[in-house]
């Protein structure tokens, strides 16, 4: 039996799910989707960097993943909104939740992707195309932004497939239709080759996927190494035996994780990632009264290898600064400097009711202290919404400064703001 595998990719998705949010409470709001806009670090500041963008922005020259203020020079009109991971986060859910509805596996990739199993469904979707426009209809329909949607036989082929044009739209990647469809790209639309790995198939006079595909392997491992030869070869002639999978999420009871728009190449960019992921896990935990004594960072890396490395706490929390500070020293132990980091997870786990956990008189006093802000924090949020308060006092931690001083002396153009 053929395999048949859906990926579906939201489009432009923070700056689409801000802009539902928006219109849900003001509907008579301006969309962000249709003026030139972006979602990025604090633009009263003009700091930070951009992780979503609209389509007119794109018009501008405005890049995903490039300094704000440099996307300001470029479209001094631009409209620049805060990041809000709870918004992203619940969004997410509702669409993970309705493509549940339909396939028998739905791995999810990212916050915003999702690879559906659709082997076997023949009786009751005969037509795959069809099926696909009905999903993203509905997910338009019902959930207010757009998706794409990419059909073929395996992941790496439906996930091609459905980068090709945007938004809102459907696409096929068969094999069949390899040659005409995807071979004259250049290489570096493959997925998983990067820029270096680019620089290095130019010099080999390798411009397309399709010359990639006919180079013989042997000639790519004299460069590329025999495990990246490999798979860059066979990903190039549509290759890709990987099951799709309900794997376990990194961020499964008290944690999150994000994939980032972007990848993060400097320590001191995780600290703010690290830092709403932290903020994220302990409102959760002070929302059902719960405690933890553990935290774990996972890191996967733009060749989706993943590291994680765990703490155990010598005494049990729910505030954010603790969570967020161990976070950051596990991250400076764990990450090599040098892969790419395409995914940052922060979790807490031996999780137990706050009530049953024993606090001498010094530790309580001290976390009463931390926790008296952190509930201030949550009640402002409840009350008025996730961007009522943002957490840029936490980052003045010790440990934070030491990963930061070298980027802070890059200057504020390219300086990361605190997410949430």
């Amino acid at each position: 039996m053929k395999r048949l595998v859906f990926h579906v990719d939201v489009n432009s998705a923070f700056l689409s799910w801000s802009s539902v949010e928006i219109l849900r409470k003001n509907p008579e709001a301006e969309d962000l989707r249709l003026i030139p806009s972006a979602v990025g670090g604090d633009p009263k500041k003009r700091t930070g960097i951009v992780l979503a963008k609209s389509v007119p922005a794109r018009k501008f020259g405005v890049k995903t993943g490039e300094p704000l203020a440099q996307a300001l020079r470029k479209c001094p009109g631009l409209q620049v909104i805060s990041p809000d991971f709870r918004i992203y986060n619940r969004s997410s859910a509702a669409m993970m939740a309705l493509l549940a509805e339909y396939a028998p596996v739905v791995e999810k990739f990212s916050i915003d992707e999702a690879f559906l199993d659709m082997t076997g469904t023949g009786l009751l979707y005969p037509d795959p195309v069809a099926l696909a426009h009905e999903i993203r209809e509905r997910i338009h329909r019902e959930l207010g932004f757009t998706v794409n949607i990419g059909i073929s036989e395996n992941k790496l082929l439906a996930k091609m497939a459905s980068d090709f044009e945007k938004p809102d739209r459907v696409h096929t990647l068969f094999p069949e239709e390899i040659p005409d469809k995807m071979w004259n790209l250049p290489v570096g639309e493959l997925l998983y080759v990067g820029h270096h790995s680019v620089e290095k198939l130019k010099r080999m006079d390798i411009q397309t996927i399709g010359q990639l595909a006919r180079t013989p392997e042997p000639v790519l491992k004299k460069v590329f190494g025999m495990k990246q030869a490999h798979q860059m070869h066979n990903y190039a002639n549509g290759i890709d035996e990987s099951p799709v999978g309900e794997e376990e999420a990194v961020n499964k009871g008290y944690g999150n994780s994000i994939t980032l728009p972007c990848d993060l190449v400097r320590s001191e960019e995780a600290c703010p990632v690290l830092l709403a992921l932290a903020d994220s896990v302990g409102s959760r935990l002070r929302a059902d009264k719960m405690t933890a004594s553990s935290i774990t960072v996972t890191i996967k890396d733009n060749t989706f290898h993943t590291v994680s490395h765990q703490v155990t706490l010598a005494q049990s929390t729910d505030v954010t600064d603790v969570i967020y500070k161990n976070a950051v020293k596990l991250f400076d132990q764990l990450w090599d400097r040098q892969s790419p980091i395409r995914l940052l997870g922060v979790s807490a786990g031996k999780a137990v009711q706050e009530e049953y956990y024993q606090y001498t008189l010094f530790d309580e006093q001290a976390r009463q202290k931390a926790r008296s802000l952190d509930q201030m924090v949550d009640s402002i949020r409840n009350r008025y919404g996730s961007d009522a308060l943002k957490r840029a006092s936490l980052l003045n931690s010790k440990q934070t400064e030491r990963i930061g001083r070298k980027h802070r002396k890059e200057g504020e153009d390219t300086e990361r703001e605190n997410h949430e």
